[in-house]
């Protein structure tokens, strides 16, 4: 019997608590990677392309819109899909067409495994 593998979902948050939630609400989909920071994401980002990003905007090192700019200038991820995470509205709005999902901080467990599932390929 042939096993599937999961496709890999990529965590961007410098918060740890919500990493680990990030993480374990959408296991059961993704096998997951987390890194806490801007510059450790694009250093991971040049080695993997994961099907799925979970980005914090508001990230020490590179920050969350640099690393979105990466992801979307490079043919590598032309298929990656994007879930921005932020507690700001209005930095939400402006990004609505650059992401695949935008949600605003408290982020609700149930509407990420929602949202996450519907981004598996």
């Amino acid at each position: 019997m042939e096993t599937m593998t999961k496709p890999l979902a990529l965590v961007v948050e410098d918060d740890p608590h919500l990493s680990q939630i990030f993480m374990i609400t959408i296991s059961e989909m993704f096998e997951t990677e987390a890194v806490a920071n801007g510059t450790q994401a694009i250093a991971r980002l040049s080695e993997t392309a994961p099907s799925l990003v979970i980005l914090d905007i508001n990230l020490p090192g590179a920050s969350g819109m640099e690393v979105l700019h990466f992801i979307r200038t490079d043919a590598r991820f032309a298929s990656t899909r994007v879930i921005l995470a932020t507690a700001d509205s209005r930095k939400a709005d402006e990004l609505e067409d650059k992401a695949d999902i935008v949600l605003l901080k408290p982020i609700s467990i149930t509407q990420l495994r929602e949202f996450a599932s519907r981004l598996v390929v």
